[in-house]
């Protein structure tokens, strides 16, 4: 099992995201992740648009004491060219 965060800000991840991800903008989270993931061994999946912003995030997860956080390389761009499922606030 893994816990996936959207660190990208609220419009984009209301335009498209990974089912069952959690937004957190990337602003917020070092004041959110804790509250809202709470088992920091289970690893941590970061995304954004287009993996840039997730990278700095996962570094903020492992200051936070997250065991495992990872950043989706290519972010949700690169998961929308690999033709894999996203959602939408509309949907």
């Amino acid at each position: 099992k893994a816990v996936v965060v959207d660190v990208s800000d609220a419009e984009e991840f209301a335009a498209a995201h990974i089912a069952g991800s959690k937004n957190i903008p990337l602003a917020e989270l070092e004041a959110k992740l804790a509250a809202s993931v709470k088992n920091k061994n289970l690893p941590l999946i970061l995304v954004c648009r287009s993996g840039a912003r997730s990278l700095g995030a996962a570094a903020t997860a492992a200051k936070l004491g997250y065991a495992q956080p990872h950043s989706l390389a290519g972010g949700i761009a690169g998961w929308r060219e690999a033709a894999l499922p996203l959602e939408s606030a509309a949907a």
